[in-house]
Parts: C-alpha cells; structure tokens; sequence
C-alpha cells in the first residue's frame, strides 16, 4: 500500500506512517461478503490480493455486477460511506482475499491531521468519477461487441479472472449472448 500511495506524489512519509498505524489487517474468503445491501459502510479498504465484486439487484431481483476490484486498488460502498445511508449494493469476494481497512472515524481524522490527505482523496474521488463516467458512456453507446473488445484491450486481466457468468452480467448481456460474440471474435 505505500508504493502504492508514494506514486501519487502527495502524500509525506509521515502521512503515510500515519495512516499505516490505523489500518487492520483483514482476510476474507472466497464468498465472503465485505458489505451487504441494507448496512451503512463504515470503512475503506485496500485490497493487498484477490478480486472483488459489485453487485446489486434489479427491480426483477437479478443480479447485475457492475464493478470489479482487483489487487492495489480501494474498496468501499463509497455512497453509503459518504452519506451514511444504506446501501444497496453488495461487495463479495470472488477469491480469498486480504485488505487493509480504515475506519470512516479515522479517514476523518486524517484529513484533520493534513491538506495532503483531502488532496488525496479528491484525487482519488475524481479518478473514480472519471471511470464511472466512461463506463456509463460505454454501456449506453457501444454494441456488446465493442464492450466486450474494450474489456480485451484495457483488462485482459477480468477473462482470465471473472466468471462467465459475472462478466456477462458486467457487460449487460446474457451470457449465451457473451459466448456468441467471444466465438465471432475468436474467428
């Protein structure tokens, strides 16, 4: 996690030891659910191995992954984390897991103890913003075709990761759908 935060450029070492003193060392399952629809997030975390997966359900009660997290990235309900609402979303572990988590108390705090930190965090708040954004823009005006090659040429990593069926659920398409267009390709 401090390479990690080092190749922002924002953060001093006294920042970072700070935060290193407020992290737990958490490991999960492959399964296990890091939050569920319904509890108010409480924490952040940083994922140091495995993947994660996002999911909500429909008004038809079906499943639909819209995000994964994979190593040396954060993890939250972010909007129930900021709002201290509810959330709807799931976040389940598609592999065993190990995170290091910060409480919402002391993510707070830091940004009390430095500038650095709220510069940190709207650079983290932005980035995410700026993906959720492409990834909107992707599934509203590409074909699944095209989605399905974006996912080849940016992460690679997902098909060899992911589950059929949570990548075709990803993409918005069925999964009998996603074979078709991986068999088109593949000619």
């Amino acid at each position: 996690m401090r390479k990690y935060l080092e190749t922002f450029g924002i953060l001093t070492t006294d920042d970072i030891d700070l935060l290193e003193k407020k992290v737990i060392h958490k490991k999960l399952k492959k399964g296990d659910f890091l939050i569920k629809e319904g509890q108010i997030c409480k924490e952040v975390g940083f994922v140091t191995s495995g993947l994660f997966r996002s999911f909500y359900y429909s008004s038809l009660e079906v499943e639909v992954t819209y995000c994964f997290t994979f190593s040396n990235t954060f993890v939250s309900a972010y909007s129930s984390f900021l709002s201290q609402n509810k959330t709807v979303e799931n976040i389940q572990a598609l592999t065993d897991t190990e995170i290091l988590t910060i409480s919402r108390h002391d993510i707070l705090k830091l940004e009390e103890s430095s500038t650095n930190w709220l510069k940190f965090f709207k650079l983290i708040a932005e980035q995410e913003y700026i993906k959720m954004e492409k990834r909107i823009f992707l599934l509203q005006k590409e074909s699944a075709e095209k989605r399905y090659r974006d996912l080849l040429e940016n992460h690679p990593e997902f098909l060899q990761l992911i589950p059929l069926n949570f990548l075709s659920s990803y993409l918005g398409i069925t999964q009998r759908h996603l074979s078709r267009i991986r068999k088109a390709i593949s000619n």
